[in-house]
């Protein structure tokens, strides 16, 4: 539950240029963090970046068949020490922007429950609405890896410095088609975190707000189809779905709350995907912190796979797949013909 001493802001880190915003932060942060771990510290074991690179990092030596990413590639996508990649940038910037992280569509089937189901649906709806652009933001940006002539343009693809994520700047056409699908990829990610879609609850505790219903459902979410455009039907989202409300204040007095419903941090095998070591109740509760991650890690395969397959329609199959190969390849200029 939230302390009232302690509010909890999503994130704790920001990159070095926002270095001196860190004792602001800290200051009003107590606790676990407020989504999958970016950074690695202050309980968070740097969980985004763990369940991209378990979902999409080529094996060590393996050179990309446009399945995965190779070592530099995938730095730019999950982040390596020092930065958020594109999978992170939300909790640089979008810290408190619900649809990024899937936060607020809190609901229990109780006659004196502040927020209707309704209510609850049409913020669902909203955060699978700003990843589907996200998602369009990344195949949009992707074009930019190649020239006029439809050949890989090396001034776009080149690695020799990390791309910049932070505030929308533009950079790279590399970095930018990886940044939207990053930054949809973050809020997949925290669906799995923050909502019941794979939980189940405590069985020695009544249901309520300080345990809500477990869906404990099949992965990926059919909620979650990025690459259609297509929001959910409402009458497609489960009558007891929920995530968890998140607020800096006491509008979540008397809702499930983000710190009831999370399973934000816990180790991760970034190789394997291997779970252990839970810090949130509800993580430790019937394996619910594992059922999470690999939800998680099942989903972000399936959006690189659409992802891929949304390249060639948009662009044709050649260039299309010339595309996917600029954005997984570490020197496409030698490997994307």
């Amino acid at each position: 539950m939230w302390t009232t001493q302690h509010p909890q802001l999503r994130r704790s880190a920001l990159f070095a240029g926002a270095a001196s915003l860190l004792p602001v932060l800290l200051g009003v942060q107590g606790g676990p963090a407020h989504a999958f771990g970016t950074t690695n510290s202050l309980g968070q074991h740097a969980e985004h970046e763990r369940i991209t690179r378990a979902a999409l990092a080529c094996p060590p030596g393996k050179p990309s068949d446009g399945s995965c990413f190779e070592p530099r590639s995938m730095d730019q996508l999950a982040g390596h020490t020092g930065t958020f990649g594109a999978v992170g940038s939300p909790d640089s910037d979008a810290a408190l922007v619900p649809e990024a992280h899937c936060d607020n569509a809190d609901y229990l089937a109780r006659s004196d429950y502040p927020r209707t189901r309704q209510q609850a649906t049409d913020q669902l709806i909203a955060c699978v609405s700003a990843l589907q652009s996200r998602f369009a933001q990344g195949i949009g940006a992707a074009a930019g890896t190649l020239g006029s002539d439809g050949k890989v343009a090396p001034a776009e693809v080149g690695l020799t410095t990390d791309c910049t994520f932070t505030l929308g700047a533009p950079g790279r056409g590399k970095c930018n088609g990886i940044e939207g699908f990053g930054r949809a990829l973050h809020g997949v990610q925290d669906f799995y975190a923050h909502s019941n879609w794979t939980d189940k609850p405590d069985p020695g505790r009544p249901i309520g707000t300080g345990n809500p219903p477990g869906l404990n459902l099949a992965v990926p979410s059919s909620l979650l189809s990025l690459s259609t455009g297509r929001t959910p039907a409402p009458t497609a989202i489960p009558a007891d779905l929920s995530t968890g409300c998140f607020s800096l204040t006491a509008d979540c007095a008397r809702r499930i709350d983000h710190a009831t419903m999370n399973k934000d941090t816990g180790l991760i095998d970034p190789a394997t995907g291997a779970t252990s070591s839970p810090t949130t109740d509800r993580g430790i509760t019937a394996g619910n912190f594992e059922r999470a991650v690999q939800g998680a890690i099942t989903d972000t395969r399936r959006q690189w796979t659409d992802f891929r397959t949304t390249l060639t329609e948009r662009y044709g199959k050649e260039k299309g797949e010339r595309i996917g190969c600029a954005l997984t390849h570490d020197n496409p200029m030698d490997n994307c013909h």
